[in-house]
């Protein structure tokens, strides 16, 4: 039986887009059932109703500091629609440690660094201000602490000499797009299991499955 996700969205939803076209697959062991954003303005409410996938506005701006009670709303619509996994792409919403932990091992998030390097805002000019040769994306479970989690799964680019923050991000957009949905095949699939910190790929997975490089060198 597909494991049934909701991603969770604040803005344009590029990632969002490609975890459902991935899951349109006949074989893919999971299937997107429903988009939250907590924006009604998010471009990618529309972008999901497209696809056919159920997408709600949950404000957050209307709960003020409030977050407990604006996760309640938000984790009564999960129950409705009986999800199982949660993706975050682009969900530019602090989550409280009790919703956290309430998904612990089965919510993702992807941030466009290979943590644990980079965490936070501006992981581009951060990676290009250390003046570092590879960056690129990771997937991780989430937990309480931002942008930290067991890691599911990485994807690397070469950082060029004359790359600036949003040449850089751009490439690391591409390679964010391939990972989001292999990490989340594999976690639908059961082929991960959580050991503390870590996260390891059961023997049939393979290295391959968890480190994407579609090039080191610059100009792709």
């Amino acid at each position: 039986m597909k494991r049934r996700v909701a991603i969770l969205i604040s803005g344009r939803g590029s990632n969002m887009v490609a975890l459902i076209q991935a899951a349109a697959a006949a074989h893919f062991p999971a299937e997107i059932a429903l988009v939250i954003s907590n924006r009604s303005d998010a471009a990618g409410l529309e972008k999901a109703r497209a696809s056919d996938v159920p997408a709600l506005a949950i404000e957050s701006k209307l709960f003020g500091k409030d977050r407990a009670t604006f996760e309640a709303v938000v984790q009564a619509a999960l129950d409705e629609h009986g999800i199982d996994l949660i993706c975050l792409a682009g969900f530019m919403r602090l989550l409280t440690a009790q919703f956290v932990q309430r998904w612990h091992g089965r919510m993702l998030n992807i941030h466009p660094s290979l943590l644990p390097s980079f965490p936070g805002i501006d992981p581009a000019a951060q990676a290009l201000g250390a003046g570092v040769k590879i960056s690129g994306a990771t997937v991780h479970f989430v937990i309480p602490k931002t942008d930290a989690g067991p890691i599911v799964m990485q994807g690397a680019v070469g950082v060029c000499d004359d790359d600036t923050p949003d040449t850089l991000a751009e490439r690391i957009l591409r390679v964010e797009h391939r990972i989001y949905p292999e990490a989340l095949r594999l976690v639908a699939g059961g082929q991960v299991r959580l050991e503390g910190d870590i996260c390891k790929t059961t023997a049939g997975a393979g290295s391959a499955a968890i480190l994407i490089s579609p090039t080191t060198g610059c100009g792709t």
